[in-house]
């Protein structure tokens, strides 16, 4: 069986609540028809009470009530529904004026309500002298049919009532869920559109109610995050080829030229390690994408040990000083910071920042590394001297592949733009951040790692 929509179950729910309140709604107002119905009964069987008193007043024995009898059936002749029964201090009836009623039980003193032969009576039982001993007794029975008549047809009609209300609230549900869903169609037939090649749609925000903005506002981050995504996929994939197709084509071209005729021996181990440097530039690569692709998945595991990070800058410093001594440029290390976490893992992320921060400093610039710490844990920034990086490609720093300088090095053994992006899997796996700040001048890689409990 299909699952009901959620139209169809709005729908519902507004029937069913609908003829809840209309029910309630008709049970209180038939009760307070029948508590209005006792209470006029009431006022006009006290009424008569009150004339029937009068007429038979001295009346305590049978002698003198049939002086009276006249006058008591003048005055029941003026309310055809009602009759009276007038009973001795010893039970005796000494009269009736509804011999059908004969039968029926003797009710107590007060209002009461009795069902005798399919006929409905409200009967009013009272002494005719109140307070005096062996008085005798009233008993006025008002016929009340007319009255359950009314209140039959009112059951009916709220029934009726709430039926149909039901009904209309039903279909009028159906069709108001249905308008006000139509956003939901309308991201449906949107999220049916996506694919591959068509990841540029968005919902229009502004047009969604209020309830449903936050959503459109989550769908459409959701798609710009796949298209952003896609399109690095994208190019990863060619920046692969791009990366091993130089050393591949510089493997062949050499092999072949080797081959072509008979060589000396000192020829072919000259030609066999031209092809091992290619190979170990491809071997590194693949380790890199390796390690990048163990980060992705949430694989790299750092070891917990207590770091003083100025050590282990400074032993950096130390074997990166004969190469800056060698370009002209200063080396410097200012602030100390305690850290838990993986050494060999950070002198790699720390090394590929030193790296990068001398190949772009020029002669007579300088390269410093600040640390410290602050209330929510430790930080280290690798400061260079030099032309900036345009605030544009600052996002853009930490993919694969990517170059800042748009001049691609094809087949360089040295760097493929796999540094950054594996130095903030490294960092991330420590749980911290990194980032890039440049301006005026000076470029900073700026790392937060967080305080360990």
């Amino acid at each position: 069986m299909r699952r009901l929509t959620l139209s169809g179950r709005l729908a519902l729910l507004f029937a069913g609540c609908t003829a809840v309140v209309s029910l309630l709604a008709g049970v209180l107002f038939s009760r307070a028809s029948e508590a209005h119905f006792i209470e006029l009964d009431q006022q006009l069987l006290e009424g008569k009470l009150i004339a029937m008193r009068s007429a038979l007043q001295g009346a305590d024995d049978p002698q003198r009530f049939a002086e009276r009898k006249a006058q008591l059936q003048d005055e029941l002749s003026h309310q055809p529904d009602l009759t009276l029964r007038v009973t001795g201090a010893d039970g005796a009836v000494w009269f009736d004026s509804a011999k059908a009623l004969a039968a029926a039980p003797t009710q107590p003193t007060g209002l009461h309500s009795l069902q005798h032969e399919g006929t409905a009576y409200r009967i009013y039982s009272a002494a005719l002298e109140p307070g005096q001993a062996g008085s005798p007794e009233l008993t006025l029975m008002l016929d009340i049919t007319h009255h359950q008549h009314f209140l039959q047809r009112m059951q009916h009609l709220i029934w009726l009532t709430v039926g149909l209300s039901a009904l209309a609230t039903a279909l009028l549900g159906a069709w108001a869920a249905r308008s006000g869903l139509r956003p939901l169609r309308r991201m449906s037939e949107v999220a049916a559109g996506v694919s591959a090649s068509s990841l540029t749609q968005r919902l229009p925000e502004q047009q969604m109610p209020g309830e449903l903005a936050e959503l459109a506002h989550a769908f459409n981050a959701m798609l710009g995050r796949l298209d952003d995504s896609f399109q690095r996929l994208s190019a990863f994939s060619a920046d692969i080829a791009h990366e091993l197709r130089t050393p591949l084509s510089n493997l062949l071209t050499h092999t072949q030229v080797t081959l072509t005729r008979p060589r000396a021996l000192e020829d072919y181990r000259e030609a066999l390690h031209s092809n091992l440097e290619e190979l170990q530039w491809m071997a590194q690569l693949v380790n890199d994408m390796l390690y990048l692709a163990k980060a992705d998945h949430g694989l790299l595991t750092p070891k917990r040990e207590a770091l003083e990070l100025g050590d282990e800058t400074d032993m950096l410093l130390e074997f990166y000083t004969p190469l800056a001594e060698d370009a002209g440029i200063a080396l410097g290390r200012e602030g100390s910071a305690n850290i838990q976490g993986d050494r060999s893992m950070l002198r790699r992320a720390l090394s590929n920042l030193l790296d990068n921060a001398l190949r772009f400093t020029p002669a007579g610039g300088e390269v410093r590394v600040r640390l410290g710490e602050t209330a929510k844990g430790s930080y280290l920034r690798v400061e260079n001297t030099g032309e900036g990086i345009p605030p544009e490609r600052l996002p853009r720093l930490f993919d694969r592949f990517y170059r800042a300088d748009p001049a691609r090095h094809e087949g360089s053994s040295e760097h493929a733009g796999l540094g950054l992006a594996i130095t903030q899997s490294i960092i991330r796996a420590h749980g911290g951040q990194i980032h890039c700040e440049s301006a005026q001048g000076r470029t900073s890689f700026v790392i937060e790692l967080p305080r360990q409990n």
